[in-house]
């Protein structure tokens, strides 16, 4: 998007989908016509997670999602006895599969990342591409400063 058509957009907010395809002239003209622009690095953060799950699986040669299902099972098992129902010897109590558990994960990090960097943006009177930036960069200077690495 740029200046020549941010004026044509009939949007409450744009979210983009790639590699910074709004130019700052057209972000400008979409701030003050009060339509929110949800940067390309918060929006495609989904992305980057999923293979960040992806990864810790193949790290341990081992689904996530098979050690807590197993784990949910076995809860289940144990809140039922609790409860009084004996299960039936062969019947089978399932966990969430695999994909629920990824949906779960990429919910939970997804929405409290835009959660965070909207209030910031708010606090500071920034845009949402600007909170986004600075919470950033704040995140990666206190993970250098944590860990003893000079900048």
């Amino acid at each position: 998007m740029h200046k020549g058509n941010a004026h044509n957009l009939k949007c409450k907010a744009v979210f983009e989908g790639a590699n910074g395809p709004t130019t700052f002239a057209a972000e400008q003209i979409l701030n003050e016509r009060g339509i929110i622009c949800c940067p390309d690095m918060l929006v495609n953060g989904g992305g980057v997670t999923c293979s960040y799950f992806e990864w810790l699986k193949n790290l341990e040669h081992i689904s996530p999602g098979k050690m807590t299902k197993k784990y949910e099972e076995q809860s289940q098992r144990r809140l039922l006895e609790i409860m009084g129902y004996e299960a039936q010897d062969g019947e089978d109590l399932e966990g969430a599969s695999e994909i629920d558990i990824v949906y779960s994960g990429l919910d939970e990090i997804m929405s409290s990342a835009c959660r965070e960097n909207w209030n910031y943006a708010v606090k500071k009177g920034l845009t949402f591409r600007e909170a986004c930036l600075v919470n950033s960069i704040h995140k990666v200077y206190n993970s250098y400063k944590e860990n003893g690495i000079m900048i």
